[in-house]
């Protein structure tokens, strides 16, 4: 399931839920700072949440603390929302594009292919920050996970996958993850779709995914990588739908803030190998 839309210069920011937004604001302080220069309005998407009315006003307080001339609440509840001229029209004007957590599927369904989606593109080519947390994290890539017990997920079929809002490619994100015991989630995805690299985001964590290739993890908490490139064998091809997986050779990585990967070269980068590459890649 391959997105049709490349990384792109815009820094895609996924966070794995959970995000201080109301002390030191460490992660969403990191986002509001990616903005490009003279573009300090804030567009936040509540399109996933059940109750945009009650998480809207935390990231309006959060953002305007860390100095957003504007902040945006869209609540887009529906298709016809999703394509209305005025609120593409304050897209195109804010530095940062924000999308809450809630359900991913309701994300996807109601602003696939909408007018407010190819802004919010078009914004991110133009140098634009999108962010998201929880379920705004899971959606960003071409593939997203949308279901899944975390408790045995290593089965044929446990997981649930479709396209997401095709941002960024070659990855798939969960979110909560050390939080919620998801390991085998990603570990069954690592095992059917061994090209991507497994993103597993705990909470009050995130990464930067930067249009060089480079992720770096931002936030106080972890940053899992379940790395499936060289697995040695898997029997999931033979199974029948729910028996168990078998894996050889699957890799973990934890990063912590400062650290990160090169989905290029496939290599882990210490905090000076980071830095050096972010220096000499921009």
């Amino acid at each position: 399931m391959a997105s049709q839309h490349p990384v792109a210069p815009g820094r895609i920011v996924a966070i794995g839920g959970a995000e201080d937004r109301t002390s030191d604001l460490e992660i969403l302080r990191q986002v509001f700072a990616l903005a490009p220069e003279g573009h300090d309005e804030v567009a936040v998407i509540a399109t996933a949440s059940g109750i945009p009315d009650e998480v809207l006003p935390d990231y309006e307080a959060a953002f305007s603390r860390l100095g957003a001339s504007r902040v945006h609440l869209l609540g887009i509840r529906d298709r016809q929302q999703a394509a209305e001229d005025d609120t593409v029209r304050l897209i195109e004007q804010s530095g940062v594009i924000f999308f809450t957590g809630g359900d991913q599927l309701r994300l996807t369904n109601v602003l696939g292919g909408s007018p407010v989606l190819s802004a919010i593109r078009e914004r991110l080519d133009s140098g634009a920050v999108v962010a998201g947390t929880s379920a705004g994290a899971a959606a960003m890539p071409g593939t997203m996970i949308y279901n899944g017990a975390a408790a045995d997920a290593l089965r044929k079929g446990a997981v649930n996958m479709t396209f997401g809002l095709g941002f960024v490619d070659g990855l798939i994100i969960d979110s909560h993850f050390l939080e919620r015991g998801r390991f085998t989630r990603l570990m069954e995805v690592g095992a059917s779709n061994p090209e991507h690299l497994g993103v597993g985001l705990g909470e009050d964590a995130g990464v930067i995914i930067h249009p060089n290739g480079i992720l770096e993890a931002i936030g106080p908490g972890h940053v899992i990588l379940i790395d499936s490139r060289d697995l040695a064998s898997s029997n999931i091809a033979d199974l029948s739908m729910g028996e168990p997986v078998a894996v050889e050779h699957m890799i973990l990585h934890a990063m912590v803030s400062g650290h990160g990967f090169d989905i290029e070269a496939w290599r882990y980068l210490v905090p000076h190998e980071l830095g050096a590459i972010l220096a000499e890649r921009r």
